[in-house]
């Protein structure tokens, strides 16, 4: 096949949703209520944690980072979205492309960090409760999240100074409604085993500890709740981990579907809705899942409440 050089490519078409276009209208209200009940819901988790003295702990201070990840992930994916479902104009300029593939790996693999940070924090919450403030302090859960930052923007860094060496071919058509890392290496007409081997092993590295992690934390969590003899203590060591237990399969649940259990890197409908669960629902979600379940959430917004109130 003739190899085009990538400035000969200077914006990508972006197919979106296999929808009828009767259907936009229906689709753009729904997914803009989302992505506004994502951004809204995410903020006032922030807000919450900041006004709220009780809530200045290690736990609620990861969540409030992982709300910060959230409304990044959603608004570098949801308004170009929507403005395409709008406008009926699919076209991505190259650059805006590169750089919206750039911060989905950067907020996606945060998230992947801070779920592991939020499950080391309920580890050692149940199992070393005498040593928590002493082993939790500030400097260790300020250097977490630095290293989370850090490592993820040096991942997002590297595949897209990988990814730009490419060419791409004349097809600039994008079976997608954003610019997936998978798919953009489909498309290239170059030798992509570079960016094969490095997404295998250091991507499957980065995946894999904070994964491991997370696993070894909860095996060790629930082997300390199964001695607990009282029904309340069940109860609560339950309510401390049942929220982030819950987001983490919708979040590793919905990522395994498109990247590890799809047949193929050609994105069909059942990847595209996969995908929408994890870039728009799981983040909206987020906000009711911790404010829902968490009593400490709860009291500070019915005090929030009743402070706007008066």
């Amino acid at each position: 096949m003739r190899r085009e050089n990538k400035s000969s490519v200077p914006e990508f078409l972006l197919l979106g949703f296999p929808i009828q276009p009767e259907q936009q209208g229906v689709f753009f209200a729904l997914f803009l209520g989302m992505y506004l009940t994502t951004v809204l819901g995410n903020l006032l988790i922030i807000l919450l944690i900041r006004l709220d003295s009780r809530l200045h702990t290690p736990v609620y201070f990861f969540l409030s980072q992982l709300a910060l990840s959230d409304i990044y992930l959603s608004s570098i994916i949801v308004p170009k979205m929507l403005m395409n479902m709008q406008t009926q104009q699919q076209s991505i300029h190259y650059v805006g492309c590169i750089s919206q593939m750039y911060f989905f790996i950067l907020f996606g693999c945060l998230d992947n960090f801070l779920l592991a940070v939020m499950a080391y924090d309920r580890y050692v919450a149940i199992c070393q409760p005498l040593h928590y403030t002493t082993v939790m302090r500030q400097e260790l859960c300020i250097s977490l999240i630095a290293g989370s930052w850090f490592f993820s923007c040096i991942h997002a860094l590297l595949h897209t100074l990988l990814l730009v060496q490419l060419s791409f071919c004349a097809d600039n058509t994008i079976p997608h409604f954003f610019c997936d890392i998978t798919v953009l290496l489909k498309m290239s007409c170059s030798d992509i085993s570079l960016n094969e081997l490095v997404i295998f092993t250091e991507g499957g590295v980065l995946f894999i500890l904070p994964f491991s992690s997370i696993l070894g934390s909860y095996v060790c969590i629930g082997t300390t709740v199964l001695r607990i003899p009282s029904t309340k203590g069940l109860f609560k060591a339950f309510s401390t981990c049942g929220s982030h237990l819950f987001v983490v399969s919708l979040y590793y649940g919905t990522l395994a579907c498109v990247y590890f259990f799809s047949t193929s890197w050609d994105f069909s409908d059942k990847d595209i809705i996969a995908s929408v669960m994890y870039t728009v629902v799981t983040p909206m979600l987020n906000p009711f899942i911790y404010s829902l379940r968490t009593k400490d959430i709860k009291q500070a917004l019915e005090i929030f409440v009743k402070r706007a109130n008066f």
